[in-house]
């Protein structure tokens, strides 16, 4: 147990019940709202191509494509809770592809979900792929499993995307997936026995308008905040700068959460517009740092190293890596340096001379991101 040798002092303005929030968490981008406002038709083509699964027939297997942030994943999120709360014979599975990028771990997820016991480590995917068909026989229902950031599963282990569409030779249940991405040309490259059995409807999520952006702030505001706790013209300040800078919602809902912040601290009863002014320049894209919170191993590590450098060559940076972290071939740093490229988290420029030939300087892509 701590010991304080000091008495810790606490305002009383901390301990207040605020003024502004009635929910804070309406604000975070885990938030599940009960309407998701101009998503109407994207949400019931969804539901359209998972319901068969309810009634025991094949289920039509989906892309979804769109720029980060504009609701390609609540849309998924809000169709799968309403199958979970009305349907007794569909099971719906999310699964971010960031976390969960090769067949034993996605599978293992799956298992774990449907409720049935799976060690965590000493199981090879055979075992696990049996328990998995032992799990749905007993089930007898529908699954529908949603991939996220499908793009980093086919980079990983993309035979992982075979062992799901194989499912259904193995059991009568009806299996659907429903796959998430940022990028079109994905599926251009895998190998032609999964593109052969994916049978995909491809649904695109164009950008909202600002005047969409605004109701979308408006009914999380509703949510978030006392009724008269915005000054006008706060919702439409944050829904500009958000569609400013590419249409994302969760920038405009951290202007609203930052600026929050502000009022708090100078203890008022009311968000300002010059407080949401106050903010903009230190709110930007946000997927950048979504991507980087969720890198692991060399990825992560090179990250770092990077985030000390304003540039520098491929060399180095693999004597750096070295140096810090252990032994890795130049050929082996220099793939994950190409995934990191391919992601927009770092950026690879090419220089030659003539006495010296080509070098490669490597850095970070400068954007700003959410603190």
């Amino acid at each position: 147990m701590i010991k304080f040798t000091h008495p810790i002092i606490i305002s009383d303005q901390l301990l207040e019940e605020s003024k502004i929030f009635k929910n804070e968490q309406a604000l975070s981008t885990e938030y599940l709202p009960e309407f998701l406002p101009h998503r109407e038709t994207q949400i019931e083509l969804i539901a359209k191509n998972i319901s068969p699964a309810s009634k025991g027939r094949s289920v039509q297997n989906m892309f979804i494509i769109g720029s980060p942030g504009i609701g390609k994943t609540a849309s998924v999120r809000f169709v799968f809770r309403q199958f979970e709360e009305f349907s007794e014979r569909v099971k719906t599975i999310y699964i971010n592809t960031w976390n969960y990028n090769t067949s034993v771990a996605i599978l293992s997820k799956i298992v774990l979900d449907i409720g049935m016991f799976v060690q965590r480590r000493g199981m090879s995917k055979d075992e696990i792929m049996e328990k998995l068909i032992e799990a749905l026989k007993k089930s007898n229902k529908g699954l529908i499993i949603c991939l996220d950031e499908v793009d980093q599963l086919i980079k990983k282990d993309e035979g992982a995307m075979y062992d799901l569409l194989r499912l259904n030779q193995y059991v009568d249940n009806p299996i659907g997936l429903v796959m998430i991405s940022n990028y079109r040309d994905i599926f251009v490259n895998v190998e032609p026995r999964i593109k052969s059995s994916l049978n995909i409807e491809e649904l695109e999520f164009k950008p909202y308008t600002i005047q969409e952006m605004k109701n979308i702030l408006t009914e999380r505001v509703k949510n978030a905040f006392r009724l008269g706790s915005l000054e006008d013209g706060v919702i439409l300040l944050c829904a500009n700068h958000a569609i400013n800078k590419g249409g994302d919602v969760r920038i405009g809902l951290e202007c609203l959460r930052k600026a929050a912040r502000i009022c708090e601290e100078e203890n008022s009863d009311k968000i300002k517009t010059d407080y949401v002014k106050a903010v903009l320049k230190e709110t930007g894209p946000v997927k950048l740092k979504i991507m980087q919170e969720q890198l692991q191993g060399v990825e992560k590590n090179l990250v770092d190293l990077l985030s000390k450098e304003e540039e520098i060559t491929s060399t180095d940076l693999h004597n750096k890596y070295v140096k810090n972290f252990g032994d890795i071939s130049q050929f082996g740093l220099t793939k994950h340096v190409k995934h990191l490229e391919d992601i927009g988290i770092i950026k690879v420029k090419e220089s030659r001379t003539e006495t010296r030939g080509r070098k490669w300087f490597i850095s970070l892509v400068k954007r700003k991101v959410f603190k």
